[in-house]
């Protein structure tokens, strides 16, 4: 008999760094894997058994790495070596390329690999030096892919609280005779936003949603748009406000549920919509991170 059990992983970049799973509901909490070097982005391939995870490092050094191990935490491997990416934040998965997308923060890039973690590749670059570097306009944090439209999509949170963030979309592959550095197939959908973090997609509906952990009352938030409004005009919809510095987001469209993270270590349900919120993990350190996935096996 086929047995399907559906589990949140989440990250938390206190207490050594950790990486667990728990029910919907909050119940059963796993911790898998320890040690992890300030993790700020997971994602799962249930089909092959995989968790993906990036760790930042020490963001002042070029440290950042990506990890990877089984569902059980086992079997753990780096697939992105240290410096290979700078500080790397938000981590997709896009199951049909078999590829793995992540913003570079202080890199100021938005990168990509196979699932092995090599064909290692820059899609977009914001800024080159240490003097850009203290830009925060130009730090990449969320990555989302849409393969249907063929579009990639990343936050530049700007600096904290500072009105200035913003999100973008290109191409998922670079244009031929352009550089990730000199693209021009960038559109600024949303400008002037408090401090956008992570993006997810609902590719069924075609809504882009996103968290934002500036201040209120558009700030500590979550938010969603659709991906291309009939008459142009992009206006966010706030659905869930009073986070602790929303980080992590996590969808479940079949279900209609979204699951979120903050800082303050809580884990949030609620609808799509944002009706129904719920705490359904309280004080768990420093959260980052989360992901969604249907894990299925046999049992006699």
């Amino acid at each position: 008999m086929t047995q399907r059990q559906e589990r949140l992983f989440v990250l938390e970049a206190s207490s050594g760094g950790r990486l667990f799973s728990v029910n919907p509901d909050g119940s059963d909490k796993t911790v898998l894997v320890g040690g992890c070097r300030i993790p700020d982005g997971v994602a799962v391939d249930a089909a092959a058994g995989h968790i993906y995870w990036t760790n930042m490092g020490v963001p002042t050094e070029n440290d950042g790495s990506i990890e990877r191990v089984d569902l059980d935490g086992g079997n753990r491997t780096t697939i992105v070596p240290s410096g290979v990416t700078h500080t790397p934040k938000q981590l997709h998965l896009e199951a049909a390329g078999r590829k793995l997308y992540w913003g570079d923060r202080e890199g100021m890039r938005v990168m990509r690999c196979d699932l092995d973690g090599s064909n290692v590749q820059t899609l977009v670059q914001t800024g080159q030096g240490e003097d850009e570097r203290r830009d925060e306009t130009r730090w990449c944090v969320g990555v989302a892919v849409d393969p249907v439209g063929g579009h990639l999509y990343w936050s530049q949170k700007g600096p904290s609280d500072a009105g200035l963030g913003k999100i973008l979309r290109a191409g998922i592959d670079l244009p031929a005779r352009e550089t990730a550095a000199e693209r021009g197939d960038i559109e600024v959908l949303f400008e002037g936003l408090p401090e956008p973090i992570d993006l997810e997609l609902d590719l069924e509906e075609r809504m882009l949603y996103w968290t934002d952990r500036g201040d209120p009352p558009r700030g500590n938030s979550v938010n969603r748009s659709p991906l291309d409004p009939p008459d142009g005009r992009r206006t966010p919809e706030i659905l869930l406000t009073h986070l602790m510095e929303g980080i992590g987001l996590a969808l479940d469209p079949d279900d209609g549920r979204m699951y979120v993270t903050d800082l303050a270590g809580n884990v949030y349900a609620a609808h799509l919509d944002g009706s129904n919120q719920r705490e359904i993990l309280v004080l768990q350190g420093n959260l980052t991170g989360i992901a969604r996935a249907v894990l299925t096996g046999t049992r006699g």
